[in-house]
């Protein structure tokens, strides 16, 4: 059963995100609106329904995303967690993450993932803070 409010909440992340960040994915159909910061942690319905507090994610991204295995920079650059398994990564289709990530050469950049905005930056930092594996 979806939460209360989560349609609101989807509505209004689309009317901020296009696209997965990490894949650039962008049919509506593939695409989960997952909170940036945590809806549990959120101290208000205006936090949990407030667009800015979310991503378009892809279902394996999200995952990720969700249990702190990767976060995002201001500048919309991923950051991958040092305990994921590069191996799981490259199985995921996430091969450019470990090439950027952990240093190798030539790492492909298939999307153009853009900044965040001033809203979305102040939830961000609470991801990489309390959701982020570092």
């Amino acid at each position: 059963m979806a939460r209360r409010g989560q349609g609101v909440f989807r509505s209004n992340v689309e009317r901020i995100e296009r696209s997965c960040r990490l894949t650039g994915i962008t049919n509506p159909s593939l695409l989960i609106a997952s909170h940036i910061k945590p809806w549990r942690n959120c101290s208000s319905a205006h936090e949990r329904l407030d667009g800015h507090n979310g991503l378009l994610l892809t279902p394996d991204a999200d995952l990720l995303f969700d249990r702190g295995f990767i976060t995002f920079s201001n500048d919309g650059g991923v950051l991958v967690s040092q305990r994921v398994d590069h191996v799981d990564m490259r199985r995921l289709g996430f091969e450019h993450l470990v090439h950027e990530q952990f240093g190798f050469a030539e790492a492909p950049r298939p999307w153009g993932s853009s900044g965040l905005s001033g809203t979305q930056r102040r939830y961000m930092e609470y991801h990489r803070d309390e959701v982020f594996i570092s």
